[in-house]
């Protein structure tokens, strides 16, 4: 059996969790079967890349995204079948399909319907595009894996016309082995990390998907004797800039603030995760979220918002505390104010119970290695192929 898998993101250019979900997962695929990976940029090991077109280099985005599919989709390699990630990638799957008569594997990460924000990102335009190529890549794929219970669940109301019969649930992984604790300070250290403070941390994209606005507002009731800490790469449009800047300005002025403007190397990373005394996840949408994982991994206790599939991996006041959040159909947060306020109770706590902390990161670690494993991701998505190729 040939899989070839169709992405946006493949090391080194991985900077969400769609992206790490394919890498460690190609990296147990490729264990199990022949695999050849097609992505986005420039040439790299381990795959063959594909760049828009010269012609669309003024044109909007999403029109430059359906150029790099059409490539991707150009041959069908010896393949069995194709297996797409994201909207960027999930047109190329569904024209390889077509073109190639084989079957086409879509894994909802994240879902443009629930992401109307898009629109500042890509423009009306760009989004009603990329909205396009998703809803008829998954309502023609042959199978479509949900991340988590509560991502299936999304999928069938969002686009009724999938039969439930074709979609199926397989988690996020880790890799317990990479993400485990780091007494080491030296990454501290270098970007201005106490490491003999309690520490409240944030890594993530600046988006309004991950809610980092909402942490920021929340930083002003958590106890100032933490270090409040933002591992945050670049913003994806201006007014989320605006909006981040305007607020970390404001909580620089009254709190211990460290930020790093950059994406930090994974171990790097796994340090801060380390020392943290709490990690937060605010995000307003999270299909699962394997930076929780991630922490847990790393012996962290999580406060997290109680959205999409994340109370299926942070189990609340075992492995970490949940905030409730009630969203809009703009898919913001209905009282924004209620909810960072909630947040910062539930950060406090922790910050005010340290061995309770450590004991939620112990049993974060525990729940990691036993239930969230790539190798078991891998067995059930090659099971999967099977059938399709059966």
């Amino acid at each position: 059996m040939k899989a070839v898998l169709l992405t946006r993101e493949y090391p080194p250019d991985v900077y969400g969790g769609a992206g790490v979900h394919v890498e460690y997962l190609a990296r147990e695929l490729a264990k199990r079967i022949d695999l050849e990976v097609r992505c986005f940029g420039a040439e790299r090991d381990g795959a063959r890349a594909f760049r828009p077109w010269d012609a669309l280099v003024d044109a909007n985005p999403a029109l430059q995204t359906l150029s790099v599919d059409l490539a991707m989709a150009a041959g069908d390699g010896g393949a069995s079948l194709f297996h797409s990630h994201t909207w960027y990638a999930n047109f190329a799957g569904h024209l390889a399909k077509l073109l190639h008569g084989l079957p086409h594997v879509v894994t909802s990460h994240s879902l443009e319907p629930l992401r109307p924000w898009k629109a500042d990102q890509l423009g009306s335009g760009g989004y009603a595009i990329s909205s396009f190529c998703e809803r008829t890549a998954v309502e023609n794929a042959d199978a479509v894996i949900a991340v988590s219970n509560a991502m299936r669940a999304d999928v069938l109301r969002a686009y009724p016309a999938v039969d439930p019969a074709r979609t199926t649930v397989i988690y996020n992984g880790i890799d317990t082995e990479q993400y485990k604790p780091d007494p080491r300070t030296d990454a501290l250290e270098r970007h201005g990390v106490d490491p003999g403070l309690p520490t409240v941390l944030f890594v993530g994209r600046i988006t309004r998907q991950k809610g980092i606005v909402h942490l920021l507002d929340a930083g002003l009731e958590i106890d100032p004797d933490a270090q409040l800490v933002f591992a945050a790469g670049a913003p994806d449009e201006p007014e989320i800039e605006r909006a981040t800047r305007e607020r970390a300005e404001r909580l620089r002025a009254q709190r211990n603030v460290v930020w790093i403007e950059e994406m930090l190397p994974k171990q790097e990373v796994v340090q801060l995760l380390t020392h943290a005394t709490v990690f937060t996840v605010p995000s307003i949408y999270e299909p699962l979220g394997i930076v929780n994982l991630e922490a847990m991994a790393s012996e962290t206790a999580v406060v997290a918002s109680a959205v999409g599939g994340i109370p299926e991996v942070v189990v609340d006041g075992e492995t970490g505390l949940l905030v409730p959040v009630e969203l809009g159909p703009d898919g913001d947060p209905v009282d924004p104010k209620r909810f960072a306020s909630d947040f910062a109770v539930r950060v406090n706590e922790l910050l005010a119970d340290p061995a309770r902390a450590e004991a939620m990161g112990e049993a974060g670690r525990r729940r990691a290695v036993e239930k969230f494993s790539w190798g078991a991701v891998a067995d059930e998505t090659v099971a999967l192929y099977g059938r399709l190729a059966a």
